[in-house]
């Protein structure tokens, strides 16, 4: 097609040149498709040059690999079916196709994005964790065919998310024969049941696990889908978080747990010295009801906002040098968004053996209080 021959010059030219960088497809015509985005890239396979495309759909990744004629043909195609504008990436400069619904092809060139090109190995697409069985129907997730539902994606890529996370954490943890796992606010149970599949059905762990949550309605959804999914060792229990009662926790896990619940799982995993302990926290209210009404020196605290997520900050740097003191190597790093919140912060302890010096993390903690005019820290009050 004529309309496109900028694009197939440009294309041509940028291999010609050694200077293509890459080459991105968006705005998809139905989003019903569930093909959000492809890319494009030079990858080597065995010494030949070839075009990869990355199909990004909202549930998994396709990876094809074309000559640069079939890569052509291919991304007509797709420009006139699927997509309205694409990028094309070279060192030169960036080329901007656009398509509009009566299939009138424009460009814009802009100076160029990158300075440098890609690497050239040939990636596989990305593993999903979460295999398709019959708990994600039972919870929503997946059709009868086991196709993740288009509005459920966002929480089938946090399952998959979570369960990576999961997966680097135990390489590197000591466990028993038996694994005691607790959820404490497991809500739903979307990750928990999630966890149990992977663990015990995927990877042959001998586990069990329990589901803590106060709602007495969802712990009898979440019993009923463990029945149906026949998950023999996943349990969920109807109370509150402090009321638990069970010293043998080898994994302790609280995501989103809100405000000071976070702080009495911690406690729970503390107390029954669990090799792994896993938070998501969540509402951090109780520093900041504390301080409310003192003057603070810092000029960050004088606006709203950054006050908030200042005190979300020194809230769980806290818990972290308390995890610390009792002898846990933590980590605090980014974990995809909960759907119902911002929030999305994990924060990690794992068991050491190494002793902590717990004057030197009582200084950092006392001098932290002292800074934002701190009484108490809740996890304090229960140690």
């Amino acid at each position: 097609m004529n309309e496109f021959q900028q694009f197939r010059d440009t294309l041509n030219q940028s291999v010609l040149d050694n200077n293509f960088v890459k080459l991105t497809l968006s705005k998809p015509t139905r989003k019903g498709d569930g093909l959000p985005n492809v890319y494009v890239r030079l990858v080597k396979i065995k010494g030949a040059e070839m075009f990869q495309f990355t199909y990004h759909y909202t549930t998994n990744d396709k990876v094809k690999n074309y000559t640069i004629t079939e890569a052509l043909s291919e991304l007509e195609i797709l420009l006139m079916d699927n997509f309205r504008a694409a990028t094309l990436f070279t060192l030169a400069n960036d080329l901007l196709i656009f398509i509009s619904k009566k299939k009138k092809v424009s460009y814009r060139i802009n100076a160029a994005s990158f300075k440098n090109k890609l690497p050239e190995t040939h990636d596989k697409p990305k593993e999903r964790l979460a295999e398709a069985g019959s708990y994600l129907h039972h919870l929503g997730i997946t059709d009868k065919e086991g196709k993740v539902i288009h509005k459920m994606a966002d929480k089938y890529r946090q399952i998959n998310k979570y369960l990576e996370i999961i997966e680097g954490l135990l390489k590197s943890t000591k466990l028993p024969k038996h694994i005691n796992i607790v959820d404490m606010g497991s809500g739903k149970g979307y990750l928990t049941f999630a966890l149990y599949d992977y663990l015990v059905n995927q990877k042959k762990y001998n586990a069990t696990v329990t589901g803590i949550e106060l709602r007495k309605e969802l712990v009898s959804y979440c019993n009923d889908v463990a029945k149906k999914s026949d998950f023999k060792k996943l349990n969920f229990v109807a109370q509150p978080i402090q009321e638990y009662d069970n010293n043998k926790i080898d994994i302790l896990i609280a995501l989103h747990a809100c405000d000071t619940a976070t702080d009495d799982a911690i406690f729970k995993g503390l107390s029954a010295n669990s090799e792994l302990i896993i938070c998501a926290p969540c509402c951090h209210k109780q520093i900041r009801q504390q301080v409310k009404g003192k003057e603070q020196e810092s000029p960050l605290l004088k606006y709203g906002i950054f006050k908030e997520r200042q005190f979300e900050m020194v809230t769980d740097t806290i818990r972290a040098l308390i995890l610390e003191k009792h002898n846990y190597n933590t980590k605090v790093f980014e974990f995809i968004s909960n759907e119902h919140t911002r929030k999305n912060v994990m924060l990690v302890g794992s068991k050491s053996t190494k002793k902590s010096d717990t004057a030197k993390i009582d200084t950092k903690i006392a001098s932290l209080k002292d800074a934002y005019a701190i009484e108490k820290h809740y996890l304090e009050s229960l140690l």
